[in-house]
């Protein structure tokens, strides 16, 4: 009974659309993901719903839980983590908690509970892909695990497995 969620950050953007090479690059993508997926999540950004769409073509399949805007997945706070990026220099969780300690421990909770929510929404061996941002899934990862990973690069995702004991494992993915 193990359910698969695939927290990928969005390719490549100008602003809130995708550039050329984030359409060409999600399209290419789909072509290589595992599927079949139950659900797709969008955070709700332009740029995030782009690359679901572009992955869903890529994929050349249906997902029978359809596509679902989840804003959950989006933080509020946008401004919070521009400036604690600024301060540090790094996209890594490591120094963003360093920088801003509660605004990581209050999103990171935020995040958590989506993907919780998420795999409630999965039948049992399902699979969802989660569209979304960096340092979002990253938080997400630190608010489930408690461990720390690396920034995702654009395209790039973290594999969530969750057990039927709710043991989760971490797989990062280009």
């Amino acid at each position: 009974m193990t359910k698969h969620i695939e927290l990928r950050r969005h390719t490549d953007n100008d602003g809130d659309v995708l550039s050329p090479e984030g359409i060409a690059a999600a399209v290419a993508t789909g072509k290589t993901l595992p599927g079949p997926y139950a659900l797709l999540v969008s955070s709700g950004a332009q740029r995030a719903t782009q690359t679901a769409a572009c992955l869903l073509a890529g994929l050349a399949t249906t997902v029978p839980g359809g596509v679902i805007v989840d804003t959950d997945f989006r933080s509020a706070h946008e401004d919070r983590w521009k400036a604690a990026y600024a301060e540090t220099g790094s996209g890594r969780i490591t120094d963003f908690l360093q920088a801003a300690p509660e605004l990581v421990a209050a999103e990171a909770a935020q995040f958590a509970q989506a993907v919780r929510r998420v795999a409630t929404l999965l039948p049992d061996s399902g699979r969802a892909l989660v569209v979304g941002h960096s340092p979002m899934h990253e938080a997400a990862v630190y608010g489930l695990t408690g461990k720390l990973i690396e920034p995702l690069g654009k395209g790039q995702a973290v594999i969530l497995r969750f057990d039927a004991d709710d043991q989760i494992a971490i797989a990062v993915h280009a």
